[in-house]
């Protein structure tokens, strides 16, 4: 047998990983998906999430392998059905409507209607209600940009008769999984399940993964082109585009005066993130400023989807929302875009650099706080500036420490002054270090994570 050149067996694995990518970009909310289809609770569907997340993106793949067939309508495109829409039409009539202006017939439980930009189409918006009550049998999915800023606060919004979805970046688990790392993913809850440390080859290869993961991110567009070209000059062009694209977003689906905040707010959160204590302070943004200028500023940002707020507990008790004080920590939707936002290069990152050893720091904690916040609260404990521990969890109704590392420095000490005040059963630190348990402490590597929240809660 021939000797295969080392560039041809490159090329085909840089080949494979494309056609992966942006054939089968697989996402968790797929099965969720799936589970709305077939609950017997199933009601008209809103995704939401911050733009350029891959809502459309996912809504077109599931329909097309799960229903006969899928009617897709953008309202921002189809600008004539959204005119003969304008009115406040029985739910009928709007079936009728669509199916006349595509040309295709919309089957119960067999078709699924995807509407698209919907926030361009109010009356189809509130209809949804009325799908529910008369048409259910009828499968309905919407999104569009900055839904959760139209809905939240609307009390004439049909409670209680849709369904919501939110829609995130690519976790590592994603990103690896459309890297065609699916391997690497198998052996990640083996070791996950009895703490223990995983072969140096296959450890190293995640950490490695890892560290890309901080300067690409997890936005669908910036994954799939790296991918395709493994270019990080143009992985940094996207990222700034898709800035660009949301800071349009804050002068135009705002007042002026309420823009100036919010982009104040989202400028300010590097900074914020940059400090010893990263807990947001208002009066960082402008020396007179006042929580109470600031707080509609503050929702808008997270109502869109864009940053993540994690809040200070007093004491670490069930449930920890009930102890939840006034500070809090504000991190932003992507680890990528943070990096971009503050032109932090790809060396910097991935190779070891004194000069970014602090801010390693926050954004590997951004990492940690977008790995798990899709599906937990995050929460941290502080002692009055003596000591912090970055995040901790509800694990079946007991409360746990988890110290974030940005290294394999693994010195504690907020975990020590922590253990002596409430003297929990186990401890957690997660850092670039393998799994390992020493007593009470356990060491679960930052790319097991999630895996370690979500199965254990």
């Amino acid at each position: 047998m021939q000797n295969i050149r080392p560039e041809f067996v490159k090329l085909a694995c840089k080949t494979l990983r494309t056609l992966y990518s942006t054939a089968i970009m697989k996402r968790i909310i797929y099965r969720q998906l799936l589970e709305w289809k077939n609950s017997d609770r199933r009601k008209p569907l809103v995704l939401r999430g911050a733009r350029q997340t891959g809502k459309t993106y996912i809504l077109k793949e599931f329909g097309k392998k799960e229903y006969e067939n899928c009617v897709y309508i953008n309202f921002e495109e189809t600008s004539k059905l959204a005119e003969i829409l304008k009115e406040d039409l029985p739910v009928e009539k709007v079936l009728e409507y669509i199916t006349t202006f595509t040309g295709v017939k919309i089957l119960p439980k067999k078709t699924l209607l995807i509407f698209d930009e919907i926030q361009a189409a109010p009356l189809i918006l509130k209809s949804l209600k009325y799908f529910n009550e008369k048409l259910n049998d009828y499968h309905i999915a919407s999104a569009g940009s900055l839904l959760g800023v139209m809905l939240s606060g609307k009390a004439s919004f049909p409670v209680g008769k849709i369904n919501f979805l939110d829609m995130y970046p690519l976790s590592f688990e994603e990103f690896l999984t459309a890297s065609g790392e699916v391997n690497l993913l198998g052996i990640i809850p083996k070791a996950l399940d009895g703490v223990a440390p995983l072969p140096e080859l296959f450890h190293n290869r995640l950490i490695e993964l890892l560290k890309k993961y901080y300067y690409i991110g997890g936005m669908p567009e910036v994954v799939v082109d790296y991918l395709k070209h493994e270019d990080f000059s143009r992985v940094r062009l996207i990222q700034l585009e898709l800035l660009d694209t949301y800071i349009n977003d804050f002068a135009k689906h705002t007042t002026n005066s309420q823009a100036i905040k919010i982009r104040q707010i989202w400028d300010s959160i590097p900074l914020h993130l940059g400090k010893e204590n990263k807990a947001f302070i208002f009066s960082a943004i402008n020396s007179s400023a006042r929580a109470r200028d600031y707080e509609i500023a503050l929702q808008w940002l997270l109502d869109a989807g864009l940053i993540i707020k994690t809040s200070s507990i007093s004491r670490p008790l069930i449930p920890l929302n009930a102890y939840v004080e006034k500070a809090f920590k504000i991190y932003l939707l992507d680890v990528g875009l943070l990096g971009a936002m503050t032109n932090l290069q790809p060396k910097t990152i991935i190779m070891r650099n004194e000069l970014f050893t602090h801010f390693k720091g926050s954004l590997v904690e951004n990492f940690v706080m977008q790995e798990i916040s899709s599906s937990t609260a995050p929460y941290y404990w502080s002692n009055q500036g003596k000591a912090e521990v970055d995040l901790i969890v509800d694990l079946k109704g007991a409360v746990y420490p988890v110290e974030i590392k940005s290294g394999i420095n693994l010195k504690a000490k907020s975990l020590v002054v922590y253990d002596k005040l409430f003297k929990p059963d186990m401890l957690f630190r997660s850092s670039l270090a393998n799994f390992n348990r020493n007593g009470k402490m356990n060491d679960i590597p930052l790319y097991a994570l999630r895996y370690f929240i979500t199965d254990s809660g």
